[in-house]
Protein backbone atom coordinates (compact mmCIF):
# COMPACT_ATOMS: atom_id res chain seq x y z
CA UNK A 1 0.00 0.00 0.00
CA UNK A 2 3.04 2.19 0.84
CA UNK A 3 4.59 1.55 -2.55
CA UNK A 4 0.97 2.33 -4.35
CA UNK A 5 0.39 5.66 -2.65
CA UNK A 6 3.49 6.67 -3.17
CA UNK A 7 4.82 7.66 0.81
CA UNK A 8 7.33 5.88 2.93
CA UNK A 9 6.67 3.36 6.06
CA UNK A 10 7.88 6.11 8.19
CA UNK A 11 5.49 8.61 6.92
CA UNK A 12 2.75 5.41 7.29
CA UNK A 13 3.22 4.08 11.24
CA UNK A 14 3.91 7.84 12.58
CA UNK A 15 0.38 8.55 10.97
CA UNK A 16 -0.89 5.47 12.18
CA UNK A 17 0.33 6.51 15.74
CA UNK A 18 -1.11 9.73 15.94
CA UNK A 19 -4.30 8.63 14.54
CA UNK A 20 -5.03 7.05 18.09
CA UNK A 21 -3.45 9.86 19.96
CA UNK A 22 -6.09 11.73 21.83
CA UNK A 23 -7.06 15.24 21.05
CA UNK A 24 -5.36 17.50 23.77
CA UNK A 25 -7.84 20.16 22.35
CA UNK A 26 -11.01 18.32 23.24
CA UNK A 27 -12.01 20.87 26.19
CA UNK A 28 -10.67 23.81 24.76
CA UNK A 29 -13.08 23.02 21.69
CA UNK A 30 -16.29 22.60 23.77
CA UNK A 31 -15.61 26.34 25.11
CA UNK A 32 -15.30 27.75 22.38
CA UNK A 33 -18.22 25.88 20.63
CA UNK A 34 -20.68 26.73 23.87
CA UNK A 35 -19.31 30.56 22.98
CA UNK A 36 -20.13 30.03 19.27
CA UNK A 37 -23.48 28.98 20.19
CA UNK A 38 -24.03 30.88 22.53
CA UNK A 39 -23.48 34.05 20.43
CA UNK A 40 -25.84 32.47 17.90
CA UNK A 41 -23.16 31.15 15.42
CA UNK A 42 -22.01 35.19 15.02
CA UNK A 43 -18.97 35.74 16.71
CA UNK A 44 -15.63 35.71 15.11
CA UNK A 45 -12.21 34.48 17.44
CA UNK A 46 -11.88 37.80 19.31
CA UNK A 47 -15.28 37.98 20.86
CA UNK A 48 -14.71 34.36 21.72
CA UNK A 49 -11.99 34.77 23.59
CA UNK A 50 -14.11 37.71 25.01
CA UNK A 51 -16.73 35.97 25.94
CA UNK A 52 -14.30 32.75 27.26
CA UNK A 53 -12.71 35.68 29.55
CA UNK A 54 -16.26 37.00 30.75
CA UNK A 55 -18.28 34.26 31.45
CA UNK A 56 -16.04 31.62 31.85
CA UNK A 57 -12.73 33.00 33.78
CA UNK A 58 -10.76 31.36 30.99
CA UNK A 59 -8.09 33.13 28.44
CA UNK A 60 -7.19 31.44 25.33
CA UNK A 61 -4.62 33.02 23.09
CA UNK A 62 -6.52 34.32 19.68
CA UNK A 63 -4.52 32.52 17.16
CA UNK A 64 -5.20 29.30 19.06
CA UNK A 65 -9.17 30.17 19.00
CA UNK A 66 -8.71 30.68 15.59
CA UNK A 67 -6.62 27.64 15.12
CA UNK A 68 -9.43 25.54 16.36
CA UNK A 69 -12.20 27.05 14.89
CA UNK A 70 -10.79 25.73 11.62
CA UNK A 71 -10.59 22.80 12.34
CA UNK A 72 -13.68 22.91 13.69
CA UNK A 73 -15.18 24.14 10.65
CA UNK A 74 -17.06 26.96 12.52
CA UNK A 75 -16.64 30.61 11.21
CA UNK A 76 -17.95 34.28 11.89
CA UNK A 77 -20.77 35.90 9.79
CA UNK A 78 -18.63 38.30 7.92
CA UNK A 79 -20.59 41.34 6.88
CA UNK A 80 -20.84 42.73 3.50
CA UNK A 81 -20.31 46.27 2.80
CA UNK A 82 -24.18 47.87 1.92
CA UNK A 83 -23.67 49.55 -1.58
CA UNK A 84 -24.68 53.07 -1.75
CA UNK A 85 -28.64 53.73 -2.11
CA UNK A 86 -30.17 56.12 -4.58
CA UNK A 87 -30.35 59.26 -2.82
CA UNK A 88 -33.87 60.86 -1.28
CA UNK A 89 -36.56 63.31 -2.43
CA UNK A 90 -36.68 66.87 -2.04
CA UNK A 91 -36.48 68.29 1.82
CA UNK A 92 -39.50 70.26 2.86
CA UNK A 93 -37.78 71.35 5.87
CA UNK A 94 -33.78 70.71 5.53
CA UNK A 95 -31.00 70.19 8.61
CA UNK A 96 -27.45 70.73 8.91
CA UNK A 97 -25.22 68.11 9.53
CA UNK A 98 -24.98 68.56 13.11
CA UNK A 99 -23.02 65.40 13.92
CA UNK A 100 -19.87 66.49 11.55
CA UNK A 101 -18.87 62.27 11.67
CA UNK A 102 -18.33 63.07 15.76
CA UNK A 103 -19.93 59.59 17.03
CA UNK A 104 -18.67 59.95 20.50
CA UNK A 105 -21.12 61.04 23.18
CA UNK A 106 -20.06 61.20 26.74
CA UNK A 107 -23.62 59.79 27.99
CA UNK A 108 -26.58 58.24 27.06
CA UNK A 109 -29.22 60.43 25.08
CA UNK A 110 -27.12 62.88 23.86
CA UNK A 111 -26.43 61.89 20.18
CA UNK A 112 -29.01 59.61 18.44
CA UNK A 113 -28.65 57.96 15.00
CA UNK A 114 -31.84 56.93 12.67
CA UNK A 115 -32.30 55.40 9.79
CA UNK A 116 -34.41 53.15 7.75
CA UNK A 117 -33.65 49.76 6.28
CA UNK A 118 -35.50 46.98 3.43
CA UNK A 119 -36.39 43.33 4.68
CA UNK A 120 -37.45 40.80 2.73
CA UNK A 121 -40.75 39.04 3.08
CA UNK A 122 -43.35 36.64 1.50
CA UNK A 123 -45.43 39.37 1.43
CA UNK A 124 -42.84 41.60 0.25
CA UNK A 125 -40.47 44.56 2.21
CA UNK A 126 -41.04 45.02 5.76
CA UNK A 127 -39.53 48.46 6.58
CA UNK A 128 -37.27 49.05 9.46
CA UNK A 129 -36.78 52.25 11.42
CA UNK A 130 -34.61 52.19 14.34
CA UNK A 131 -33.17 54.64 16.51
CA UNK A 132 -29.07 53.91 17.85
CA UNK A 133 -27.56 55.82 20.77
CA UNK A 134 -24.19 56.55 20.05
CA UNK A 135 -22.83 56.61 23.72
CA UNK A 136 -23.45 52.58 24.32
CA UNK A 137 -24.43 51.66 20.43
CA UNK A 138 -28.14 50.61 22.90
CA UNK A 139 -30.67 50.45 19.92
CA UNK A 140 -33.23 53.21 22.16
CA UNK A 141 -36.28 51.90 19.72
CA UNK A 142 -37.19 50.87 16.62
CA UNK A 143 -40.27 50.51 14.48
CA UNK A 144 -41.53 47.83 11.72
CA UNK A 145 -44.02 48.22 8.97
CA UNK A 146 -45.28 47.21 5.66
CA UNK A 147 -44.73 50.97 4.10
CA UNK A 148 -42.27 53.22 3.80
CA UNK A 149 -43.66 56.27 5.53
CA UNK A 150 -43.53 59.10 7.71
CA UNK A 151 -45.47 56.95 10.14
CA UNK A 152 -42.93 54.71 10.55
CA UNK A 153 -39.80 57.26 11.33
CA UNK A 154 -42.24 59.04 13.81
CA UNK A 155 -43.30 55.79 15.42
CA UNK A 156 -40.11 54.55 15.98
CA UNK A 157 -39.09 58.39 17.57
CA UNK A 158 -42.68 58.35 19.53
CA UNK A 159 -41.06 55.25 20.89
CA UNK A 160 -37.92 56.22 21.83
CA UNK A 161 -39.54 59.37 23.70
CA UNK A 162 -41.76 56.87 25.70
CA UNK A 163 -39.19 54.49 26.82
CA UNK A 164 -36.03 57.38 27.40
CA UNK A 165 -35.42 60.20 29.62
CA UNK A 166 -34.87 62.85 26.64
CA UNK A 167 -33.46 66.44 28.02
CA UNK A 168 -32.78 69.52 25.53
CA UNK A 169 -29.99 69.55 23.36
CA UNK A 170 -30.52 66.15 22.25
CA UNK A 171 -28.87 65.38 18.22
CA UNK A 172 -30.94 63.07 16.51
CA UNK A 173 -29.23 62.75 12.86
CA UNK A 174 -30.52 61.02 10.06
CA UNK A 175 -30.38 61.27 6.48
CA UNK A 176 -32.30 63.41 3.77
CA UNK A 177 -34.94 60.66 2.69
CA UNK A 178 -38.35 62.52 2.79
CA UNK A 179 -39.49 61.16 6.00
CA UNK A 180 -37.44 62.88 7.91
CA UNK A 181 -37.75 66.37 6.11
CA UNK A 182 -41.94 65.86 6.82
CA UNK A 183 -43.71 68.52 8.49
CA UNK A 184 -44.66 65.99 11.03
CA UNK A 185 -41.16 65.08 12.18
CA UNK A 186 -40.05 68.36 12.53
CA UNK A 187 -43.19 69.36 14.80
CA UNK A 188 -42.38 65.80 17.02
CA UNK A 189 -38.16 67.06 16.95
CA UNK A 190 -39.80 70.47 17.96
CA UNK A 191 -41.96 69.68 20.72
CA UNK A 192 -39.40 67.48 22.85
CA UNK A 193 -36.34 70.41 21.84
CA UNK A 194 -34.59 68.03 19.71
CA UNK A 195 -32.12 69.04 17.28
CA UNK A 196 -32.19 67.71 13.82
CA UNK A 197 -29.30 66.78 11.70
CA UNK A 198 -28.42 65.55 8.45
CA UNK A 199 -25.90 63.65 6.38
CA UNK A 200 -24.87 64.89 3.43
CA UNK A 201 -25.83 64.53 0.20
CA UNK A 202 -25.04 60.85 -0.93
CA UNK A 203 -22.93 60.75 1.97
CA UNK A 204 -23.54 57.71 4.20
CA UNK A 205 -20.40 57.67 6.34
CA UNK A 206 -21.67 60.58 7.44
CA UNK A 207 -24.65 57.74 9.33
CA UNK A 208 -22.07 55.02 9.86
CA UNK A 209 -22.66 53.75 13.32
CA UNK A 210 -26.87 52.97 12.19
CA UNK A 211 -25.55 51.45 9.06
CA UNK A 212 -23.01 49.09 10.77
CA UNK A 213 -26.04 47.70 12.94
CA UNK A 214 -28.20 47.10 9.71
CA UNK A 215 -24.98 45.44 8.30
CA UNK A 216 -24.93 43.30 12.01
CA UNK A 217 -28.80 42.22 11.83
CA UNK A 218 -28.33 40.98 7.92
CA UNK A 219 -25.42 39.37 8.29
CA UNK A 220 -25.60 37.66 11.45
CA UNK A 221 -29.43 37.09 11.45
CA UNK A 222 -31.65 37.84 8.43
CA UNK A 223 -29.16 36.27 5.63
CA UNK A 224 -28.84 33.16 8.09
CA UNK A 225 -32.69 32.37 7.54
CA UNK A 226 -35.38 31.39 5.18
CA UNK A 227 -37.53 34.20 3.19
CA UNK A 228 -39.85 34.60 6.22
CA UNK A 229 -43.45 35.90 6.61
CA UNK A 230 -44.01 39.39 7.73
CA UNK A 231 -45.12 38.49 11.12
CA UNK A 232 -42.43 35.96 11.72
CA UNK A 233 -39.66 39.23 10.65
CA UNK A 234 -40.93 41.65 13.06
CA UNK A 235 -40.59 38.31 15.40
CA UNK A 236 -37.15 37.59 14.15
CA UNK A 237 -35.92 41.19 14.08
CA UNK A 238 -37.56 41.77 18.24
CA UNK A 239 -35.65 38.85 19.42
CA UNK A 240 -32.00 39.74 17.92
CA UNK A 241 -32.39 43.41 18.81
CA UNK A 242 -32.92 42.15 22.44
CA UNK A 243 -29.76 39.66 21.70
CA UNK A 244 -27.91 42.80 19.80
CA UNK A 245 -28.52 45.06 23.09
CA UNK A 246 -27.98 42.43 26.46
CA UNK A 247 -26.10 39.72 24.72
CA UNK A 248 -23.42 40.77 22.52
CA UNK A 249 -20.52 41.69 22.96
CA UNK A 250 -18.89 44.54 21.28
CA UNK A 251 -14.78 44.67 20.74
CA UNK A 252 -14.53 47.78 21.35
CA UNK A 253 -16.09 48.26 24.85
CA UNK A 254 -15.88 44.61 26.07
CA UNK A 255 -18.98 44.94 26.89
CA UNK A 256 -23.04 44.40 25.94
CA UNK A 257 -24.78 47.91 25.20
CA UNK A 258 -26.73 47.56 28.36
CA UNK A 259 -23.77 46.81 30.47
CA UNK A 260 -22.09 50.13 28.93
CA UNK A 261 -25.58 51.56 29.54
CA UNK A 262 -25.84 50.07 33.31
CA UNK A 263 -22.09 52.20 33.58
CA UNK A 264 -23.58 55.36 33.09
CA UNK A 265 -26.39 55.05 35.50
CA UNK A 266 -29.24 54.21 32.80
CA UNK A 267 -30.81 50.63 32.60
Amino acid sequence: MCLFFGISRAAYYAWQVCSFRPDKNVERKELILEAYQASRSTYGYRRIGLWLSIHKGIKINHKAILRLMNEMGIHSVVRKRKPHTKFSQTCSHFYGNLLQRDFYAARPNQKWSTDISFIPTKQGWAYLSVIKDLHDSFIASFAIKQANSVDLVVQSLRNALANEKVTDGLILHSDQGHQYSSHAYYVLTHEYSISPSMSRRANCWDNAPVETFFGCLKEECIRQLPLLTFEEVKSTIADYIYFYNYERIQLKTRKTPFEVRCLSGLN
